[in-house]
């Protein structure tokens, strides 16, 4: 007992010491990406004429027009989108003391998806030139979708308090049911409708510039600190029920705050990059391999960690194009056209998944 207490007092103060060098690191790796982002693309562009067009000095107006108007604003919305995803599935581990959990767990992500899918097919009318998808209109109606889904999570869960494992259970269940009124929706969907919608319902930052990014950062510069404050209340949770009620905590409300930061994280980030997938699993793991279970510590790091393997995700979605799928499959596909981001993290996240969940067999 005495040489594991001390293995863990050293394990803290390590991850004390590391802390601050994990964050700068992070933040570096992620500066450098967001340049690599912008640097590379079908339009290819050197590091000077990416500074010049940064710096309003661009040789070429359509350079302008790609690095300011397009590639910027994507970069950044995939840096501030994977930020809070991460915190968001951090939030809920320590909710449901499940280290399995994701944002997707508690149908927010499903809930804002199938009001984006119900707009595009019912209210969006059956003329093409009539849907709208640009500015406002889909995120601000992805973003009610997705609180509703969680707070009807809530309050179907709640019975004298609410339980973690009812809570999950609960959002299994509405999960379930918007992702079956999607389907029926979609069998109502005419082929240009359905093309605007699959990006959606995979996670895809394509086209994403300054509108859906001054959409993003509202949300975040209020969610993501809530989700950081929360660290303490989150730390005590986690010791159970009894330890935080001798601790003076009202365990309802401090739960409550924290799934109510939890569902905020995710339903901004669904409301302009739809539900990417396992961003919210695997940041959060990979910041308690590094710095512990303490959640002032974790926390932080989830959201630069997350926000790296988003960043990094839609680098690769951007330059790995799908183009040999149309000889294969006889269907007209580009050359050019690249993968949805979601794609990218579910072909990472899966491996993943099954990892963690063949080791916690291995341990029981």
């Amino acid at each position: 007992m005495l040489k594991r207490s001390n293995a863990e007092a050293l394990q803290r103060s390590n991850a004390q010491t590391v802390f601050p060098l994990l964050l700068l690191g992070c933040g570096l790796l992620i500066a450098t990406l967001l340049v690599l982002h912008i640097v590379v693309g079908t339009v290819e562009l050197t590091p000077t004429q990416v500074w010049k067009a940064l710096t309003g000095q661009a040789e070429d107006v359509l350079h302008a027009q790609v690095v300011v108007g397009l590639r910027l604003p994507r970069a950044l919305v995939a840096i501030l989108a994977g930020g809070m995803i991460g915190l968001s599935g951090a939030l809920l581990q320590s909710i449901t003391r499940n280290p399995l959990a994701e944002p997707g767990l508690l149908g927010v992500s499903a809930g804002g998806v199938l009001a984006i899918v119900a707009y595009i097919v019912l209210a969006s009318g059956r003329n093409p030139s009539t849907m709208i998808d640009a500015g406002l209109m889909l995120p601000l109606l992805a973003l009610i979708g997705g609180m509703a889904a969680g707070l009807l999570c809530y309050a179907l869960s709640w019975q004298n308090g609410v339980e973690p494992v009812r809570l999950v259970l609960t959002g299994v269940l509405i999960g379930g049911m918007c992702a079956a009124f999607t389907s029926v929706l979609l069998l109502w969907a005419n082929e240009y409708q359905v093309m605007r919608i699959v990006r959606w319902t995979i996670g895809s930052t394509a086209g994403r510039v300054w509108v859906h990014w001054h959409t993003l950062w509202p949300i975040a510069l209020v969610a993501i600190p809530l989700g950081l404050a929360c660290a303490g209340l989150a730390n005590a949770l986690q010791l159970g029920d009894g330890v935080a009620a001798g601790l003076g905590l009202r365990r309802e409300r401090s739960r409550g705050l924290l799934l109510f930061a939890a569902v905020l994280l995710d339903a901004g980030a669904v409301a302009v990059v739809g539900p990417v997938g396992f961003i919210g699993l695997i940041g959060p793991h990979m910041a308690r391999r590094l710095v512990g279970s303490d959640l002032r510590r974790l926390f932080p790091l989830s959201v630069l960690i997350s926000a790296l393997i988003l960043i990094a995700s839609d680098i690769l979605a951007r330059t790995v194009t799908i183009g040999w799928l149309g000889g294969l499959s006889g269907l007209d596909i580009p050359d050019t056209a690249g993968l949805p981001v979601g794609a990218v993290t579910a072909l990472l996240g899966a491996p993943f998944f099954l990892y963690l969940l063949l080791r916690r067999q291995s341990l029981d």
